[in-house]
């Protein structure tokens, strides 16, 4: 049995559009529900969801019945997090807060086994499926999408420095974060986050970068990936659930006599 391919890094390293959705339910069953919609990938989050082990194992297991590539965002940049997602066998990873050149090859040094990196070795696990992937330890560096994360106003203004950095497949910006560093909390569509952004986003497109990032707009996402982003997720399981239970209770109460 060989290593399968990533079809979300073979996409956005081909420069091929690829539509996200953000998954924060937490739970195997919310993801059943929306792993069969078609989306190209969707983030599985760590970081601001209460996902532990277990509970990001049964949506993996969801997402690997459908098409969509499930990426995981850890809640740090811990090589000891990240061992056990990749014994996990999560395809891709999104390192939050990556301030510096040197946070972002330890990023990509978590995910490689040694003399390349400093992953931990274990012999059956599902990310091999059990041992029966013959070339894994040889392949699954070729097969792990690396991500890193933008989110303060001083990492986007050196986005080009991280394009350097060896393994790193794209970059993604955090218009929230990085509005909160600029003094702009709670607005993430605001135009002079988009102003430091997109700027940014350009020159790493220039040098060849995949550019990622996360709106709730869906015309926004869809501006985003025609002007050359490569991965934007627009939207979230959770926001879609909320905002669906209010459009339909405000429709019926407003047609009550």
């Amino acid at each position: 049995m060989k290593l399968a391919t990533n079809r979300f890094l073979e996409a956005i390293k081909k420069g091929q559009q690829q539509v996200g959705l953000w998954i924060s339910l937490s739970h195997g069953y919310a993801a059943e529900a929306v792993a069969p919609a078609g989306y190209d990938w969707a983030l599985l989050d760590m970081e601001h969801s209460p996902n532990e082990l277990g509970s990001l194992l049964g949506q993996l297991q969801a997402f690997a019945a459908s098409d969509t590539t499930a990426i995981v965002r850890p809640d740090w940049n811990d090589a000891v997090k990240v061992k056990r997602l990749l014994d996990l066998g999560v395809p891709g990873l999104l390192f939050p807060m990556v301030q510096s050149v040197e946070e972002a090859r330890a990023a990509v040094a978590a995910c490689r086994y040694p003399p390349r990196g400093v992953r931990g070795v274990a012999g059956t696990m599902r990310g091999n499926k059990f041992g029966r992937v013959t070339n894994y330890c040889t392949e699954v560096e070729n097969q792990t999408a690396i991500l890193i994360q933008l989110e303060t106003k001083q990492a986007v203004e050196k986005a080009v420095d991280f394009a350097s950095v060896d393994g790193v497949d794209g970059i993604f910006f955090g218009p929230a974060d990085i509005g909160a560093d600029m003094g702009i909390l709670g607005n993430p569509m605001h135009a002079d986050i988009w102003a430091l952004i997109r700027p940014a986003a350009r020159k790493l497109m220039e040098r060849g970068m995949p550019v990622g990032t996360l709106v709730s707009n869906p015309d926004f996402a869809v501006e985003l990936l025609n002007d050359g982003f490569s991965f934007v997720a627009c939207g979230s399981d959770a926001g879609l659930l909320a905002r669906g239970a209010d459009t339909l209770l405000s429709h019926v109460r407003g047609k009550l006599i």
